[in-house]
């Protein structure tokens, strides 16, 4: 079963861009366990997002991962603990993991994820 972890832009996606996280997860990987470091939940409190709420409810439906590292790092860590892919939109964040060997789920056309290659 393929693990993901889900970052803060991830969590928001369903919101910005209408459309549904659990089954574009399921049609990349049949079946899936999604993550949510602890700091992402931490981010999302902190955000001025107007789906920062509906985000952090999403966010409670997944299973949590703590660590003490925070942002990018911490989504690393938590990545690489499990050997599990991330699903992020942030361009910065999807550099980090190529250098890292982690590699990413992203949003392709605002409506499809996509494994990047």
């Amino acid at each position: 079963m393929q693990k993901v972890v889900l970052d803060t832009n991830a969590l928001l996606m369903p919101f910005e861009f209408k459309m549904n996280l659990d089954l574009e997860l399921a049609n990349l990987f049949g079946e899936f366990e999604a993550y949510v470091p602890g700091p992402v939940i931490g981010e999302l409190k902190r955000s001025d997002s107007k789906h920062a709420k509906a985000a952090l409810m999403l966010a409670g439906k997944y299973k949590r991962y703590e660590t003490s590292t925070q942002g990018d790092a911490g989504v690393l860590e938590v990545a690489k603990a499990l050997d599990a892919m991330v699903v992020t939109n942030d361009f910065i964040l999807r550099r980090k993991m190529r250098a890292a060997g982690v590699r990413a789920v992203f949003l392709r056309s605002r409506k499809r994820l996509v494994i990047e290659e």
